[in-house]
């Protein structure tokens, strides 16, 4: 198994780079968010990979991140998705923001996703919630070791501890215009609609 290439960036063209390592070019496939920041042909290069091997072909795939492997590899265990969607999910959202469609089983912003269906979507929430929370990404956020999160985000984690489940923690925010707040502002204005 090829578990990461160093070496340099020899070509790309969305979605396949190659990769010279030791004379050897390895071509990879990678989702959006990572040849977004690839670096220009010549210059070094990390990936962090997962090879899928079939009857009639090999393939690796590369991830700028180990949340984003870590990520790929799960989804490749939900019933119905394949490579080719787990890229266009990492092409499309952000491992956390995916993580929190999950919690909160927003299956309308994974619809928006190019290739996943109502059926798939729904699918997706309900395979992946118990992986999710046995993530590296969730347990740093469950720990001391935060990533630094816009309002929003922190309102929502901050309910959660609270004792609300995501499901109501959709429902509450939902109606709640949470442009420019901060997340004192937007715990706030969730609990005041909880009381109502």
């Amino acid at each position: 198994m090829i578990g990461s290439l160093r070496g340099q960036l020899a070509y790309k063209q969305a979605p396949v780079v190659i990769v010279v390592c030791g004379g050897v070019g390895y071509e990879v496939e990678t989702p959006m968010s990572t040849f977004l920041d690839l670096p220009s042909t010549g210059e070094e290069l990390f990936l962090y990979t997962h090879m899928v091997v079939r009857e009639n072909s090999h393939a690796l795939y590369g991830f700028a991140t180990v949340d984003e492997k870590h990520l790929f590899r799960t989804l490749l265990g939900v019933s119905g998705v394949g490579a080719k969607m787990g890229l266009a999910i990492l092409s499309g959202m952000s491992v956390r923001d995916f993580e929190r469609c999950v919690q909160l089983e927003d299956t309308a912003m994974l619809v928006k996703i190019p290739g996943v269906g109502k059926k798939t979507a729904e699918r997706l929430v309900i395979e992946m919630r118990d992986r999710i929370d046995k993530s590296p990404v969730m347990a740093a956020l469950s720990g001391g070791g935060r990533v630094a999160a816009d309002s929003r985000t922190e309102a929502v984690d901050a309910l959660v501890s609270l004792g609300y489940k995501p499901a109501e923690v959709k429902h509450l925010l939902g109606s709640i215009d949470v442009a420019g707040k901060s997340a004192e502002d937007i715990i706030r204005l969730a609990l005041r609609q909880a009381v109502n």
